[in-house]
């Protein structure tokens, strides 16, 4: 089985290297599409983890931090930490972590007592806790982003959360469009089914130059396909088998049709 597995490995990776030397085709502006939410999703995720380190520095109350939400701004992103308030017609930001000059710096601001929202991050907010509900597993193990659509609109991304330092996860997704009161789910989309992982060190001797893994839910690569090719260690493309073609995802998060 093992030697099944490492042939079949082979025989795709050597598919798509010959495949690309072919004549690159422009992109489609559905993979623009995915490419630019990808990168935004990768971007979310950086931010909140960033944000998130810096606010564990100031040890902050538990009960206060129920949900998160982050927002791009011309000056950078900035996370909001909080919890609704009792009648739930607003969101009390309780910590406020702002980007610095790179993107791995935030500055932690305490609000005491917390600030009231009824804006952004109050309906971001109540679009993360629609979506809760909906997702029927165990929410600790995965992250959450929402990123803006159109028409005022919410995209809410569940994903699963790396656990094990040197494991990434990936499959096992979902997108959701939310109203732009966060409190309807317009359309679910489930990326991925499966969860599968990989192992930044696979052990002596050992080098992969690209992954490589087969869509069952829909013929063109996923957001999150481009997210998880950013966020990966060591970057690495990935190669997408998807309907009657294969893909590739490079490491900037562009896609091709390679066959």
């Amino acid at each position: 089985m093992r030697q099944y597995c490492f042939l079949v490995f082979v025989i795709l990776t050597f598919s798509l290297t010959v495949s690309a030397k072919k004549k690159e085709e422009p992109p489609d502006p559905a993979w623009v599409g995915i490419t630019a939410r990808g990168r935004m999703l990768a971007e979310y995720h950086s931010a909140a983890r960033n944000a998130t380190d810096a606010l564990f520095a100031a040890h902050p109350e538990p009960g206060n931090l129920t949900i998160y939400v982050a927002k791009k701004t011309d000056a950078g992103w900035v996370v909001a930490f909080g919890r609704f308030n009792g009648p739930h017609d607003r969101f009390l930001i309780a910590f406020q972590a702002t980007q610095g000059v790179s993107s791995e710096a935030f500055k932690i601001a305490q609000n005491i007592p917390p600030q009231e929202d009824a804006g952004f991050f109050y309906l971001a907010a109540k679009a993360v806790e629609t979506c809760v509900r909906d997702f029927h597993v165990d929410i600790h193990r995965y992250n959450l982003a929402v990123l803006p659509a159109e028409s005022n609109q919410m995209f809410v991304y569940v994903y699963p959360a790396q656990t094990v330092k040197g494991v990434f996860l990936y499959g096992g997704d979902v997108r959701y469009l939310v109203s732009p009161d966060g409190s309807t789910i317009v359309e679910k989309r489930q990326m991925h089914k499966t969860i599968l992982q990989f192992k930044e060190n696979l052990g002596p001797g050992k080098t992969v130059v690209s992954g490589v893994h087969s869509h069952i839910l829909s013929d063109l690569p996923e957001d999150s396909d481009v997210f998880y090719v950013l966020v990966r260690k060591p970057s690495l493309p990935e190669g997408i088998g998807a309907g009657k073609h294969v893909y590739q995802v490079q490491v900037d998060g562009s896609i091709k049709r390679l066959q």
